[in-house]
């Protein structure tokens, strides 16, 4: 079989090395893909965005499967588009991708449906949120309508807080909506499902780390690392999750027409009422992935076939009774400006603890590697126990350097399992 995956970051990275470990896969493409991909399969200079180069490409070179994996390329419909060429695609369509790409969108269906999440405020235009943000109950949420690569999300403790987040996410733009959202208070899990449309399989949960600095201060990023599974989602929450949200989500959109195929990913927030969802995304995550694929023991592109054929029911999906973690490597700057081009040593040393996955590298025509983005590495490595997972992931971080590198040290810290021990 012949593979394109669709994408350039650590998250595809992963998708592309566990479908290679298909004995039937005799060739993947990445598109654009990065420093890493290069290693084992052939980087197309696509944009993930370039929807008709990439159907061109198809085309073309005629694949046997497309997997797309970022959520630009689902919000335009390039699933529905490849489909339509008779081009077998895995993720969901441009209608199913709106639980991601439409905020707004994903709160009216779980109000119908009567899925727990936040109560929220509506605002259709900068205008209108401007001045909502100036007598909106404090905190709150506040949430730009639409993709934003993980960063369109500002808590704000004080009205002041809140007219300066609406400004900030409005992007220059008069005319875009803008969701007010009562703060939710506890633990917060992510947990990403195989499902067909009927049938819906949870991966282990994880829980992610957004702020750019220890501690959980600084800017929102993309993902600063992640662990899996949490200690504080337990089976009662598990059961409870499944009936009260997942299985009703997927019931829900069957009802709409717009059965979800793909990978279903439910970020909650585990408050003192029960599990809420924060919000979908209609994809997997970006550090998360590099923590629930290394612990999946079935064979990744068997459990996609089965999904786009409707039959997951069937399918063999199991995980491995292990811990991963891992802590990604961002440039100086990150998530703001930041320099490209700087070289990166130390990466077949930090290979004896864990997986170095790439996300932000370019590799050269000498076989040495660049940065080329904010965040540069993930490490992912396993363990018996959390803690083990994270020594793992540190000593091969540690091993890694190129000018101006960061990363957090905490990663995991919190875990219920780590302070039990203690």
């Amino acid at each position: 079989m012949k593979i394109l995956v669709i994408g350039g970051g650590g998250r595809e990275h992963a998708v592309a090395k566990a479908l290679a470990k298909n004995v039937a896969v005799e060739k993947i493409w990445v598109a654009p893909g990065n420093g890493g991909t290069a290693c084992f399969c052939e980087n197309v200079d696509i944009a993930a965005t370039d929807i008709k180069r990439i159907l061109a490409f198809c085309l073309e070179n005629r694949p046997d499967f497309v997997v797309v994996t970022p959520d630009d390329p689902l919000a335009m419909g390039m699933v529905d588009l490849l489909e339509e060429n008779d081009i077998p695609c895995f993720g969901p369509t441009k209608a199913a991708a709106r639980l991601e790409w439409s905020k707004h969108y994903a709160k009216e269906f779980m109000r119908k449906y009567g899925i727990p999440t936040a109560d929220y405020h509506l605002c259709e235009d900068g205008k209108a949120a401007k001045a909502y943000a100036k007598k909106c109950p404090v905190p709150v949420v506040v949430k730009a309508d639409g993709l934003a690569q993980g960063k369109g999300v500002i808590v704000a403790l004080t009205r002041e807080e809140a007219v300066a987040a609406q400004a900030q996410l409005s992007y220059g733009k008069s005319d875009q909506p803008m969701l007010f959202e009562t703060m939710l208070s506890g633990p917060e899990v992510s947990v990403l499902c195989f499902t067909d449309g009927k049938t819906i399989i949870p991966m282990p949960a994880a829980q992610d780390h957004k702020r750019a600095y220890d501690g959980d201060k600084g800017p929102n990023t993309g993902g600063m690392g992640a662990y899996s599974p949490v200690s504080v989602y337990t089976k009662e929450i598990a059961d409870r999750c499944m009936n009260e949200i997942f299985l009703p989500t997927i019931r829900g959109m069957e009802q709409e027409g717009t059965p979800f195929k793909g990978i279903l990913y439910f970020s909650l927030m585990l408050t003192s009422d029960g599990p809420k969802v924060i919000e979908y995304n209609a994809r997997f995550g970006d550090p998360e992935t590099q923590v629930v694929l290394p612990l999946l023991n079935s064979d990744l592109l068997n459990i996609m076939i089965a999904i786009r054929a409707g039959k997951l029911d069937k399918a063999k999906v199991k995980f491995l009774d292990s811990c991963a973690a891992c802590v990604v490597m961002s440039s100086e700057g990150y998530p703001s400006a930041y320099e490209k081009g700087k070289v990166i040593t130390g990466l077949e040393e930090a290979e004896k603890y864990g997986i170095i996955y790439h996300a932000g590298t370019q590799k050269r025509p000498d076989g040495t590697f660049v940065t080329s983005g904010g965040r540069v590495l993930c490490v992912s490595s396993l363990g018996r126990s959390l803690r083990q997972a994270l020594r793992n992931c540190y000593r091969g971080v540690e091993l890694i350097k190129f000018e101006g590198a960061f990363y957090r040290k905490d990663i995991g810290s919190k875990d219920a399992s780590l302070i039990r021990e203690e």
